[in-house]
């Protein structure tokens, strides 16, 4: 994964609750076995009429919002089934932070195994935030190593991040990288269980 210290872009305002996994990544686009190409397909459904033409009343199709870092939207973002697959959309089409009241538990984890920052925040200040980018352009920066997330415009609010979850984000470091910084010691190990004579007959 890529090293996170800082997010800063242009925020995308999704005013929704309850944004579930079908609708962040359809099912019928659940058919590459790689992470890449899923951002073609992200909000499908809402970003697309059904002629196949950009649904212009979808917040995200908004020219400004092209090419946004920090997506903003309501409770419960990510419910429904546990498809990594939304991560990877997000991921793929350009996000590196959502910043949500709360997610699903499912979904939260996979945001830190892809790259994603989760930030939690109090309604009010999601409100708050996502009110200031439907008005106009708002960017935004959200900072790691201060906790901080602020935006051009004033915004300016403390959160909070699980600590080793935050060092993953900042060092780049999935589960196979934390497993391959023992590497030289999976290595003595295995050296010296081949000098030892098997149990198996």
């Amino acid at each position: 994964m890529e090293k996170l210290r800082q997010v800063a872009g242009v925020v995308a305002p999704l005013d929704r609750v309850d944004v579930d996994t079908d609708q962040i990544i359809p099912k019928q686009f659940l058919k590459r076995v790689e992470r890449s190409g899923y951002g073609a397909f992200l909000f499908n459904d809402w970003r697309y009429l059904t002629d196949g033409s950009p649904n212009p009343e979808f917040e995200l199709n908004r020219p400004e919002l092209r090419d946004a870092k920090i997506l903003v939207s309501g409770r419960n973002f990510g419910c429904g089934s546990s498809r990594e697959h939304a991560a990877w959309a997000l991921h793929d089409y350009g996000f590196r932070a959502v910043v949500a009241p709360s997610y699903a538990d499912i979904f939260l984890s996979n945001c830190y195994q892809t790259g994603i920052v989760p930030v939690t925040l109090p309604e009010a200040q999601v409100s708050e935030l996502i009110r200031r980018a439907l008005e106009g352009a708002c960017r935004a920066t959200v900072d790691l190593e201060a906790l901080e997330i602020w935006s051009d415009d004033g915004f300016r609010v403390s959160f909070e991040l699980d600590l080793f979850r935050r060092r993953c984000l900042m060092e780049g470091l999935d589960e196979i990288g934390l497993t391959l910084e023992h590497e030289v010691d999976i290595k003595r190990y295995e050296r010296e269980r081949a000098l030892r004579p098997s149990w198996v007959a």
